[in-house]
This record gives structure tokens, C-alpha cells and sequence, in this order.
């Protein structure tokens, strides 16, 4: 395993108690002269979204911090909803977090061994073939309050049971017909217990074994020898999978193989966030967004296209830390970061989205001053850029007032403002269209004030950015907001559903915006700061002639304001 990304390693190894049960595992040698060996076991029915970038910031720290190894296996068992399309996009997804896996393996490379074993629990009498209906199979399990009773075909002799298991998998039976089970403890009070099924008929073709089988394991039968195979030492797993921790333990000790451990951690759920891949899905097959990258979806495919970082993401994963309870973390938590990462990091442009003409009228007609402005504050070392500045510029709308409220410091009649690494403006009369809208301002400027700043030392209340009429560049601008209005999606009135707290405003396209001339050049993955708007980044909807960029944040911060008012 191998960690791309050394930038933020540091904050994986806080402690908590995950990192405390490898570190004694560790000390003692539990496993022998056996290296540390973790893996991230997704299954391909879906993109991962940011809640999976807690499991795999801990599977591969964790491991990476204590020597170890790290496998990314799919956990491909259900060939109904996996595609090739979610394997190579789940690939892409960890190494663009910055991580490498020591081996890449599939759940299916050890269907003959699962099978194998499969025959080893019928022959010990410890597995049978049920004829029970799926229905059947909830009624006789029971409550949580009374036990379930056994199946008419649970003592099926040992060769009974071989036969039909066999002839199971030669595909003599439709799909449904009959199951292999555990034969457990049908009064257990972890209903995990209660005979648990671990083979089902299922004639579909799978992305990667195609028709070869007609029977596929069950999850809670594939994972743990899964594990035990790759020699996994630690297994860790969210905390819906406590229950099965029991189960996970049985058929390894029942098989007598390699004893990998399981550990559970609390999810990662985020506040204005749904991350159910079932309803992801949902918002993608009935097309309420535009994929499962569209930047305001939750997937790890859609944030980085919506132009959030890796390092700001696993920086948000290390804070929100490891517990054994679930809890919720606010999405603004996650924005600081990713401002946070951004402000150091982003190149800073000009651009003006809702574009109004701005006229210097004593300017000279015809001139063109290149003004030299820093790309990246934070950064001395991002160097400098030339933008043109002409006699006719564009500024904001909501930079001028023809009748200003009170304390409205920016451009109004007979008010002095600075055009930022520019001049000073006064603005003097407006130009208005048949409906009474102001569409051009008329001002004049003071040739002493070059780069902004006053000879006579007087002062203005308002800095604007702009960009030259002359030399602008137009783009389509998306400017995304959160997918739901309500702080838990899934909080909604009896009969309704997840979809009605979607926010219909999440979207909003600008198609007039008007960008200095550098933003051209600009590359996917690259992140501007569009001084005095907020952070963004070219979209691959991007085409010759039609630049277009997401918004990926505005640069309010209320995390910050938040934090520092409980700290103080």
C-alpha cells in the first residue's frame, strides 16, 4: 500500500480507539511475524460517495502507519447491480484521494474456494438446503422477542444435502426455488444467527465471471473468508455490521482458517447530505441530477468535479474522528476545510457574473495598461499576472445603486470608489434602457491613483473587481447550492418521500458571465478564486468556444464563525 499523498498523512494518526487496537495487535504480535493487513472492501453497484472516504482514509493510514498492507477488493457477490462502470470508477475515486492498494481483488476470484468450503460446512453438518420460500424463511426466524423455529428441511442427511447443493450449482433449479443455510442456533437472540443463508440461486451473468455460476454467495458468508484469504488482520467496518460480527466469527472458526477480526466505527453522516447509494440511484436513474458526478451530489466523482481537494477532504475525514457511536457532522465543517485548502492554494482571477458596463469617460480612448497582480496572495511563490484595464470595463450589478440605501459603500452618483490594483472611479451619470434598467454607468477616474492607492492619501470605503470590455472572455457559470433543504433528508411527513426536501434552487446557470482574459487557459482540476465571489473550477462540459465553470464554494465561511464562538 502506498500513500500518494504525504500531504496530509499526519492527521490520519490521531488517535482514536481503531488506531489503539492495531497499535497493541502491533506491540504484542498477535498475528506472528504477520504484517498489518487491512483492506477497502466496496461492492460495484454504485460510486463512492464522501462517507466511504472515511473508510478508506482509515483502512489505508491505518496500515500505512504501522508498516502494513491495504487491498482494494470488490465485493462483487450480487451480479444484479454491479457494473464495470463502478469498478473503474471506484479505482479512479481512491487514488484521486491519494491512496495506491498492494493488491486489487475481487470477492469472485474465490467463488471455487467459497464453494469448496461451502461443501466442508454440509459435510460437517454444519450448512443444509432449504426449500422454504424467502418468506417463509422471515416467518420462521422469529422476532427479537421470540425464537424462530427450524425449517421442515433442516435435518436433511449430510448426502441429501450434497446432492442438492450440487445440483444447485449445475443449474437444475430456477431461481428462488431452494437456499444453503447455516445451521446455527434458530434461538439465538442475534437473529444473524437463526440460520443464516449462504448460497442463493441467481441465473444472471456477472461483469466479471460471466454465466460460469448460477449460485452466488451471500455477503455475510463471502466477506469473512474473504478476508481470511487476503489474511486480513483487521477488518473494519461501519457500525450496522456489529450484529454480524458473531456470524463473521463462526464460519472462520467453523472452516479453521486464517482468523481475521472484525472492528466497527461510527458512519460518516454529514448534515444537508444523503448517502444512501439506493437513493443516490434513485436521483440518477430519474435523472433529478445530471449523474453520479454531478457536483452536487455526494459521490466522491462529484465533488472533485465541483472542485473540492483530496488533502481538504481527508483533513474533514481526520476531524470528524472515530467513535463506536453515530453521530452528524455539520457540512459547513467540511466547507472550512475546503476553503481553507483552497485559499492556499487557488489562483486568483477576476470575473464578473452579472456583467454591467462601466464607461471612464476622461479615460484615454483607445489605451490599454497592463496592471501586475499577485496570483495567489498566500502563496509569494505563485508569482504574477498581467490583466488589461481599458476605458471600458465591466463590474458587478450589484456594485452600483442609482438611489444607494443606507451604508451601500460601493459605485453610486457622485461616490468614489477603487477599482482594485487599479484606479479611482466617481461615478457621474447612467445610461438606461426603454424599460428604466441601468445598463451603462459613466464615470471618471484619477490618473494619480494608479494601482489603487490615493496621492493625497484620501480613502474609499469600497474595493470592486472588474474586467476590460475589451479583452473579456464570456462563460457559463453554474453556481451550485446543497441538493436538499433540510438538514436530515430523510426527515419528512408520513407518505412522503426523500424527494420532497430536494431543493429546487440547488442550480442556478449564468450564461453571460464576463472572465479575464487568463481564465482562458485555464485546466481541469485547476482552482480559481474569483476574487470577492468565491471558489471555482472548469467543468469537462467545457467545449472550444464555450468555457464553462462550477462554483465550488462562495467564500463565506460560517464554520469559522461557529467554531470561534464556542471556543470562546
Amino acid at each position: 500500500m502506498t500513500n500518494t499523498n504525504p500531504e496530509s498523512s499526519d492527521v490520519l494518526t490521531a488517535s482514536n480507539f481503531l488506531r489503539d487496537l492495531i497499535a497493541e495487535d502491533a506491540r504484542t504480535k498477535k498475528f506472528g511475524a504477520a504484517a498489518i493487513q487491512t483492506r477497502f472492501p466496496p461492492e460495484p453497484n454504485g460510486y463512492l460517495h464522501i462517507g466511504h472516504a472515511k473508510a478508506i482514509c482509515l483502512d489505508f493510514g491505518l496500515a500505512d502507519e504501522f508498516g502494513g498492507k491495504t487491498n482494494l477488493r470488490f465485493d462483487d457477490t450480487n451480479p444484479e447491480k454491479e457494473e464495470q462502470e463502478y469498478v473503474d470508477s471506484i479505482q479512479q475515486d481512491v487514488r484521486w484521494l491519494g491512496f495506491e492498494w498492494e493488491r486489487l481483488c475481487y470477492a469472485s476470484d474465490y467463488f471455487p474456494q467459497l464453494y469448496e468450503w461451502a461443501l466442508q460446512l454440509i459435510k460437517a453438518g454444519k450448512a443444509y438446503v432449504d426449500d422454504l420460500t424467502a418468506d417463509q424463511i422471515r416467518q420462521y426466524r422469529g422476532t427479537l422477542t421470540e425464537p424462530g423455529k427450524d425449517s421442515p428441511y433442516r435435518n436433511r442427511s449430510i448426502e441429501e444435502n450434497l446432492d442438492l447443493f450440487q445440483r444447485m450449482r449445475a443449474g437444475e433449479f430456477p431461481d428462488g426455488s431452494r437456499v444453503l443455510r447455516a445451521k446455527i442456533d434458530m434461538a439465538s437472540p442475534n437473529l444473524n444467527m437463526r440460520d443464516p443463508v449462504m448460497y442463493r440461486i441467481l441465473h444472471a451473468t456477472h461483469h466479471r465471471t460471466g454465466d460460469a455460476w448460477c449460485i452466488y454467495p451471500m455477503y455475510d458468508y463471502a466477506h469473512g473468508q474473504s478476508d481470511s484469504i487476503e489474511n486480513v488482520t483487521h477488518s473494519m467496518c461501519t457500525l450496522e455490521f456489529a450484529d454480524h460480527q458473531p456470524l463473521y466469527r463462526w464460519f472462520i472458526e467453523q472452516l479453521g482458517i486464517f482468523p481475521s477480526q472484525q472492528f466497527e466505527f461510527d458512519r460518516l453522516n454529514i448534515t444537508y447530505t444523503m448517502l444512501s447509494k439506493r437513493k443516490l440511484l434513485q436521483l440518477v436513474q430519474e435523472k433529478r441530477v445530471r449523474g453520479w458526478d454531478d457536483p452536487r451530489m455526494p459521490t466522491l466523482s462529484g465533488f472533485r468535479r465541483r472542485g473540492f481537494t483530496p488533502q481538504a477532504i481527508r483533513t474533514f475525514v481526520a476531524a470528524a474522528g472515530v467513535s463506536r457511536t453515530n453521530g452528524s457532522t455539520d457540512v459547513e465543517m467540511l466547507e472550512h476545510f475546503q476553503r481553507d485548502d483552497l485559499n492556499r492554494r487557488a489562483r486568483r482571477a477576476m470575473a464578473v457574473l452579472h456583467p454591467l458596463k462601466l464607461v471612464i469617460d476622461n479615460y484615454p480612448e483607445g489605451q490599454v495598461e497592463l496592471v501586475e497582480v499577485a496570483n495567489n496572495p498566500e502563496d509569494p511563490t505563485a508569482g504574477t499576472r498581467q490583466v488589461p484595464f481599458s476605458r471600458q470595463i465591466y463590474i458587478e450589478q450589484d456594485d452600483f445603486r442609482e438611489a444607494p440605501p443606507p451604508k451601500y459603500y460601493r459605485l453610486s452618483p457622485g461616490k468614489e470608489v477603487r477599482l482594485r490594483n487599479a484606479y479611482f472611479v466617481t461615478a457621474q451619470s447612467v445610461v438606461k434602457d426603454a424599460a428604466g434598467n441601468v445598463v451603462e454607468v459613466h464615470c471618471t477616474y484619477d490618473p494619480l491613483s494608479r494601482g489603487g492607492n490615493s496621492p493625497d492619501g484620501r480613502k474609499v470605503k469600497s474595493t470592486m473587481h472588474w474586467v476590460s470590455a475589451a479583452h473579456a472572455i464570456s462563460a457559463e457559470i453554474r453556481l451550485y447550492d446543497k441538493l436538499f433543504t433540510r438538514a436530515d433528508p430523510s426527515d419528512y411527513p408520513e407518505g412522503g418521500s426523500f424527494l420532497d426536501n430536494l431543493n429546487p434552487h440547488s442550480l442556478e446557470i449564468l450564461s453571460g458571465a464576463k472572465l479575464e482574459p487568463s481564465l482562458a487557459q485555464a485546466k481541469l482540476g485547476e482552482p480559481f478564486q474569483f476574487e470577492r465571489v468565491g471558489y471555482f473550477c472548469l467543468d469537462p462540459d467545457t467545449s472550444e468556444g464555450h468555457l464553462v465553470f462550477n462554483r465550488t464554494l462562495s467564500l463565506k465561511d460560517s464554520w469559522a464563525r461557529i467554531e470561534k464562538k464556542a471556543g470562546a
